[in-house]
């Protein structure tokens, strides 16, 4: 059995890991000014922060197509591939896996089994990254699946960001009402809530008093698991703050790996520059 692994660019996995483990990327689409830029194909990261700072329209974004999905597929049918596992950004904040659910009803070239990672970024590459370790070791879509499950329910993701008006213009809160008019003087904890939505979860007056809680957060966590975790640290062109974050979670946490995410321009367009978060889960190297 020969089993591919795809994904969307919104996971952001290093491209190394991305050879290492032949995982397919299909990009998502930026679009600034009308003009539509394929991401990380069309647009890096430094040219789309250059443009959110210089250009007056802010960006959206455009779901990946069902021609783009079918290209793909059709691509991995033609190589040899016998089946699919196709894991994307959560349905909670975009329609893109409802669509494609019922697009993979009438492909027929090959079985596609979609997999709703209901996160994205880190948490979303956590989970192609180990479905990937799994077909090279040899496993099936059928044996993977279930262990994708077990990785989805134990991650975990707190993450502020440095301007709220980009959630709010693109409708990307779920629960907004918490934090109108409060904009000025509040610091809000973002989290996934379990069907993937984006909700306020806290407000802190610091971004080192939402630190300390994001913190206090791993420390319940790392009392009340009994499997070895694994911490990404999530940011949006804040490579200094990156590194202070990963120093402390080092130091209060020695035994927990953490690993450096960074934000590209699809998932930047609805949190804005400078956003810092922190994701763990069930290590998935160990799995």
């Amino acid at each position: 059995m020969k089993t591919a692994i795809v994904t969307d660019s919104a996971a952001y996995i290093d491209p190394a890991l991305v050879a290492q483990y032949q995982i397919t990327v299909v990009p998502i689409t930026v679009i600034f000014n009308d003009h539509p830029y394929l991401e990380n194909v069309e647009i890096d990261s430094p040219t789309f922060f250059e443009k959110l700072r210089t250009e007056k329209a802010l960006p959206t974004t455009a779901q990946i197509t069902m021609g783009q999905m079918k290209a793909t597929y059709d691509r991995l049918a033609d190589a040899g591939f016998d089946e699919i596992i196709s894991i994307h950004l959560s349905s909670g904040i975009t329609g893109f896996f409802d669509n494609l659910q019922m697009f993979i009803r009438e492909y027929t070239r090959i079985p596609v089994y979609a997999f709703d990672s209901k996160i994205a970024s880190a948490g979303e590459a956590n989970m192609a990254l180990l479905a990937g370790r799994l077909v090279a070791k040899g496993m099936s879509a059928e044996a993977i699946i279930p262990l994708l499950q077990r990785l989805r329910d134990s991650t975990d993701v707190f993450f502020m960001v440095d301007d709220l008006n980009h959630l709010l213009r693109t409708g990307r809160i779920s629960n907004s009402s918490a934090i109108i008019g409060n904009l000025l003087r509040i610091k809000p904890l973002l989290t996934f809530n379990d069907q993937g939505q984006i909700i306020v979860a806290g407000k802190e007056r610091t971004v080192k008093r939402a630190f300390s809680k994001i913190m206090t957060h791993l420390t319940t966590a790392a009392a009340q698991t009994n499997y070895p975790l694994r911490a990404t640290v999530i940011d949006a062109n804040d490579p200094a703050g990156s590194e202070q974050w990963v120093a402390a979670v080092h130091h209060q946490f020695p035994n927990i790996p953490v690993d450096i995410s960074h934000l590209g321009p699809v998932i930047s367009v609805h949190t804005g520059e400078k956003t810092m978060g922190l994701l763990w889960s069930l290590d998935w190297q160990k799995m």
